[in-house]
């Protein structure tokens, strides 16, 4: 089986029937975002950066590639991330994140990792 193409979306963006299985990649509830209306499928907390990792970077593009890299080092051997990888093989998967910054989050580096085209660079 192949993988099926990722989306990403943030939490507070509505959902959609072509969302898939939108599984929550944060470790923390979206602030003011009601559970009943946020359509989510699957909370793995377990795939966010840690909170160190978290906290240090706090969206700072000049620390972008390190963090790439320090995140993409705590996914090795990760369960959640193989539960990830498993439904992203069988239901095409929406990454749902908060994150403000659309160009420098995890859920990047997360759907790269998963397509085959993360890497450490």
């Amino acid at each position: 089986m192949s993988v099926e193409p990722l989306s990403l979306k943030r939490a507070y963006d509505p959902p959609a029937d072509v969302d898939g299985v939108r599984v929550l990649i944060d470790r923390l509830w979206p602030r003011g975002l009601d559970k009943q209306h946020a359509a989510i499928d699957e909370w793995l907390k377990d795939v966010a950066p840690s909170p160190a990792l978290r906290k240090w970077f706090n969206h700072d593009p000049i620390r972008w590639q390190e963090f790439r890299r320090r995140y993409l080092a705590e996914l090795a051997g990760n369960e959640a991330l193989e539960r990830l990888r498993r439904l992203s093989h069988e239901h095409h998967v929406t990454l749902v994140y908060a994150a403000r910054d659309t160009e420098h989050n995890h859920a990047l580096v997360l759907r790269d990792l998963l397509e085959g085209a993360a890497s450490e660079s």
